[in-house]
């Protein structure tokens, strides 16, 4: 696959404040694009060289509003987990429309939900969808629609999938805030379901170098990509490695099925319930094609838990 040249200098979009679109705009700043960052409040912490800005992204008025005369727009919003399947279909409309009036090209951050109950088998982009979730169906959908729209020539797309977060800033994760901070303390940390078994988590700092790299490389467009990501361990190797890291050992309780845990509600966990199925099934995601096509690499899982733990360190100290 050739390389396209990347234009330093069109606005690039970011939609969604959170840890995937905020690193994003990092990284984007990083390889020299101005950066418009959209939230509903458009506050926060600044950068150098991004813009933040208000606006409703799962309206007309507000997407067209937050996307202007940007180039390239990349959507990694997220809502609520109990508003996902209400929610997310009014943004992929609005957001959709917003760039098929403009031009730009849409970069959209997906999870492995369309591929359903695996049995174990490694994910790769030709793996079947067979959800049969509510948000699994759901995703599998709106992404269907996303390639629809570029098959059809109404809208230049690509979508990059990831697995499990971790990393800097990253908290709602099933390797964030139910494991680091008791780590750190000498607390108890939550292992969901069998966690013997292997299971692929994506560095956010991957994320965000990877959704850049498919804003910059056109050629990529109208197919989903996996995300750079470590090659699939079990939890339990990843808890071993985070001990030795923090030089103390830890508890953990294992969450044999969903119920309440650190920054996982009551409500939270109901919702989650029907996605329980990726803790008791090796979640095994293959991005062989993405490092291939574009030469990159992910991030190591020792280096992935060093980065995580000092700024869990951090976090800590200033709470």
């Amino acid at each position: 696959m050739s390389a396209a040249t990347p234009q330093p200098h069109a606005t690039h979009t970011v939609l969604g404040a959170g840890p995937a679109g905020t690193g994003l705009a990092r990284e984007l700043v990083r390889r020299g694009h101005p950066v418009r960052l959209v939230d509903r409040r458009g506050e926060g912490p600044g950068a150098a060289g991004v813009e933040r800005f208000a606006a409703d992204v799962s309206t007309a008025d507000g997407a067209r509003a937050a996307i202007g005369d940007a180039t390239v727009v990349y959507h990694c919003v997220n809502v609520g987990y109990h508003l996902q399947a209400e929610v997310m279909p009014r943004v992929q409309e609005a957001v959709l429309a917003a760039v098929e009036a403009t031009g730009a090209r849409l970069v959209v951050l997906d999870t492995l939900y369309p591929y359903g109950e695996t049995g174990g088998a490694v994910m790769t982009e030709d793996s079947p969808w067979q959800a049969t979730s509510r948000k699994g169906r759901m995703r599998a959908e709106l992404d269907e629609r996303y390639l629809a729209a570029h098959r059809a020539g109404r809208a230049r797309v690509v979508l990059g999938r990831s697995a499990d977060f971790v990393g800097p800033g990253v908290l709602n994760s099933s390797l964030g805030a139910t494991v680091f901070p008791g780590a750190l303390t000498g607390g108890e940390v939550a292992g969901l379901g069998d966690i013997d078994l292997p299971h692929s988590y994506t560095y956010i700092g991957d994320v965000a170098a990877g959704l850049a790299t498919l804003g910059e490389r056109p050629e990529g467009d109208g197919r989903v990509w996996h995300l750079p990501t470590a090659p699939a361990v079990s939890t339990r190797e990843i808890l071993t490695m985070i001990e030795k890291r923090v030089g103390r050992p830890f508890g953990i309780t294992v969450l044999a099925e969903p119920r309440p845990f650190g920054p996982f509600d009551e409500r939270f966990m109901a919702e989650y319930a029907e996605m329980f199925y990726q803790h008791t099934e090796p979640q095994i995601m293959d991005s062989s094609a993405f490092e291939r096509s574009f030469g990159m690499a992910p991030k190591p899982l020792a280096d992935t838990v060093d980065a995580t733990v000092t700024w869990y360190e951090e976090w800590l100290r200033s709470r």
